[in-house]
């Protein structure tokens, strides 16, 4: 490695999930020096798909299939129950590699899902973007007018196709340049027709249904190409259509003031008169290094956030708050598309989303992505019937051109009972380990049951037969925030209002730990906003 512990940077932003690379994206168009740190866990012997071949052709005549759609060593055949992330293939498995033995979590009641890859949880996301409303913005602590303009800033860099429509004011509202929306499949069509068809009883009811926003291209942009509808979205990113933050970590190296380290792990800071300094070990030799800057911007994700600030102030055993989306997803079955043979041309991102805003008021709102089933194997879904294997795939041939899976999130506030704490531990890496807690209360669980009764609903008003509700363990969602909350007083272990950590001059939070509430909508859009603001407000008064 490079030896840069004599170097004072301008800038350290550590992580490169969406967050850290939109901090670092803003310092470096600055003219700042920056240093980029991450673990960079980063894919290997990954499998070159056939070009321009979508997932039909290649299920038909490529011979080493198995390698594109199961791994090499057959690595994403899993059997028992279905645990976050079974959509993630075997090209994408590097994302949570070496979580469990880097930054454990002890938990029976929190099961989160980290990263210490390249491009972080962003190089597996799901593309949906939705802007927070006015009003969510307030409860979750952030400034709107920063925010709107961040928004924009963020749509203009990643590229975002969406075409006006019902839910314009979830997603898009007040976001100009945008690439049209997605062409969604037989399956979805259908669902918005019949939702259209009964518009008034929706609108009745608070229920908003349209194609999401997405950060996929339709139209090119610069180098790279608009989707091809290949539906081979969860193994490949042919022509970069979906926005991922390698992308822009890739484009950042070519610039002279910026550099990146990777392997590293950091662990703690130090705040000195004249500069900060940063402590990392690398996740290979274990060795140690130091690295120097004016300021320091931490986006590792709020988890492993909270782990840095607690570990550098000593705080251990000292519980600080957790919100986290509340999950759950239902399966449904259009009964009119039973054995239907679907268009191969599609994408297999999600393909609507559904939001129900009770009262209309943008303050308390829930949404379902809604995703037809298509590319993924399914042996996932086999063992999940009362049927032998081999009846089982004869079953779902049928079902699947009729299945819809509705994946429901619902808004999440702070409580007593949801809370992590850095407890030492010897044996790991870091010599301590994360404690997690995540308990709901009874009337929480009371008006989240209720509300999913509500969804249902609509889904049968549109045709749609729900079958099963699955609850997964919590953590599930994969949307996390809070655990810095945002404070008005210089207090220990909180955030303040311009992304500055309490009790320290030149270090600052850029992901969401500083939030105070976590809105149900998917959260990578306004976290890649709120590193800009962030990022922007580090730069003054330097």
């Amino acid at each position: 490695m490079v030896d840069l512990t004599e170097i004072i940077f301008d800038f350290i932003v550590v992580g490169s999930g969406p967050s850290g690379v939109m901090c670092a994206q803003t310092l470096t168009e600055a003219g700042k020096k920056v240093l980029l740190l991450d673990a960079g866990i980063t894919a290997e012997n990954n499998i070159e798909e056939p070009a321009g071949a979508n997932f039909v052709d290649i299920r038909e005549t490529v011979r080493n299939q198995h390698e594109i759609f199961l791994g090499k060593n057959f690595e994403r055949i899993e059997w028992g129950q279905l645990q976050a992330g079974a959509q993630v293939s075997a090209q994408r498995k590097f994302v949570t590699e070496r979580v469990k033995n880097l930054i454990p979590v002890s938990s029976s009641s929190f099961f989160p899902v980290e990263s210490l890859a390249k491009g972080g949880l962003g190089e597996a996301w799901g593309l949906g973007c939705c802007r927070f409303s006015d009003k969510e913005l307030k409860k979750a602590g952030l400034d709107s007018g920063q925010m709107n303009n961040a928004y924009q800033v963020i749509a203009d860099r990643i590229g975002i196709s969406y075409s006006a429509d019902d839910i314009e004011r979830y997603t898009m509202q007040g976001i100009k340049g945008l690439q049209p929306a997605i062409k969604t499949d037989d399956n979805a069509a259908l669902l918005l027709q019949r939702y259209r068809a009964n518009e008034a009883y929706f609108r009745k009811h608070d229920f908003f249904m349209g194609i999401p926003a997405l950060a996929m291209l339709t139209e090119n942009k610069g180098d790279r190409l608009s989707t091809q509808y290949n539906n081979m979205d969860f193994y490949a990113n042919e022509g970069l259509s979906a926005y991922k933050p390698s992308i822009t970590l890739n484009v950042l190296q070519r610039s002279n003031n910026f550099q990146l380290v990777s392997k590293i792990l950091v662990t703690h800071f130090n705040e000195e008169d004249a500069y900060v300094q940063i402590t990392g070990k690398h996740i290979d030799s274990n060795e140690t290094y130091h690295f120097r800057a004016k300021k320091l911007l931490l986006a590792t994700n709020v988890l492993n956030t909270a782990r840095i600030v607690l570990r550098s102030f000593e705080k251990f055993e000292l519980p600080v708050p957790v919100l986290c989306n509340p999950y759950s997803y239902i399966t449904g079955l259009q009964l009119k598309r039973l054995g239907r043979v679907s268009a191969p041309s599609r994408t297999s991102t999600v393909q609507l989303s559904l939001f129900h805003d009770a009262g209309v008021q943008d303050s308390d709102i829930a949404m379902a992505s809604l995703y037809t089933y298509s590319s993924l194997l399914l042996q996932q879904l086999v063992k999940e019937l009362p049927f032998n294997f081999k009846d089982g795939l004869f079953f779902m041939h049928y079902l699947v051109p009729a299945m819809v899976i509705a994946g429901v999130h619902h808004p999440d506030s702070k409580s007593d009972s949801k809370f992590v704490q850095l407890i030492k531990d010897g044996t790991t890496i870091t010599g301590d380990i994360l404690q997690a807690s995540y308990i709901q209360g009874e009337e929480e669980k009371i008006n989240i049951c209720g509300r999913e009764k509500l969804f249902c609903r609509a889904l049968r008003k549109m045709g749609c037969l729900p079958l099963k509700k699955i609850q997964p363990d919590f953590g599930a969602s994969v949307h996390y925030a809070g655990t810095l909350p945002f404070s008005d007083d210089e207090k220990i272990l909180t955030t303040c209002s311009n992304g500055r950590l309490a009790c320290t001059k030149n270090i600052f939070i850029a992901d969401g730990s500083g939030f105070n509430y976590l809105p149900a909508k998917g959260i990578t859009f306004t976290l890649m906003a709120n590193a800009h603001v962030v990022a922007l407000n580090a730069l003054k008064n330097e």
